[in-house]
């Protein structure tokens, strides 16, 4: 791959056997991308913390999806998660939580253990245990959902992603949790080495329960198509890099 600022269109196809995992796959973001894997002939482990909603959201995709009770800051699911799955290629961290919009004066530590247990810990969690499986695969894929109010290029002025004059400085808890995404993406791409494709991914704003209420924001399998052309990278793909649900590169 030439071009490090674009990620190529065609999409890979998949080898067969191909296996996935998707956390927080029962909604949002997450149930797009998995639908989308299974797709393309991946079959995907479908993680929700609601044993039903995952069974019932795995039961909507049918064939090549299974439903997997996991929650990210259970350390014995995820164990028993680990054992359950066995063989692994891609695995799409994508479990999150915004637990409110205040700045420093009204964010609190309890925000901010909230968001940093699901978004970076929980996170961090999941990919160590399965390390081994993503270690026996011959074309291993991280994708780790972030947010591109985690930028903090774009979080120091205007720019082309959010509207930055209303949200400056607001969103401290889940916003500089998505900073610790991106660090832990890049170094995790460092230490795991070419083999390994590991790469976050901006989706935008849209319209999931991330935040209770909230409908506004664009259509969540737009951003899962960003989030399948990271886990379905060419083995000369890129890796270490924050990328925005369009295939651009964007800034740390």
């Amino acid at each position: 791959m030439t071009d490090t600022t674009r990620l190529p269109e065609q999409l890979t196809a998949p080898a067969p056997g191909t296996v996935a995992l998707v956390t927080g796959a029962n909604s949002g973001i997450g149930l797009e991308v998995a639908r989308q894997l299974v797709e393309r002939g991946v079959t995907v482990w479908m993680g929700a913390r609601d044993a039903e909603k995952g069974r019932e959201a795995a039961a909507r995709l049918g064939d090549g999806a299974r439903s997997l009770r996991i929650d990210v800051t259970e350390p014995t699911s995820i164990e028993a998660a680990a054992e359950q799955v066995g063989d692994l290629d891609i695995l799409v961290n994508n479990a999150g939580v915004n637990p409110g919009a205040e700045d420093i004066t009204g964010t609190s530590l309890e925000q901010l253990r909230t968001a940093y247990e699901t978004n970076v810990f929980g996170l961090v969690a999941v990919t160590q245990a399965f390390l081994p499986a993503l270690r026996r695969s011959a074309h291993p894929r991280i994708v780790n959902v972030s947010s591109g109010t985690g930028s903090l290029v774009w979080n120091s002025g205007p720019n082309p992603q959010f509207d930055w004059e209303r949200v400056k400085g607001g969103g401290l808890a889940y916003r500089s949790s998505k900073t610790a995404v991106n660090a832990v993406t890049l170094l995790t791409a460092q230490a795991l080495g070419e083999g390994f494709k590991v790469n976050a991914l901006a989706p935008g704003l849209r319209a999931t329960n991330l935040v209770p209420g909230m409908s506004v924001g664009g259509d969540p399998a737009e951003a899962a198509t960003g989030a399948v052309r990271l886990a379905l990278l060419p083995d000369d793909g890129p890796t270490g890099a924050l990328w925005s649900w369009d295939g651009t590169r964007a800034p740390w």
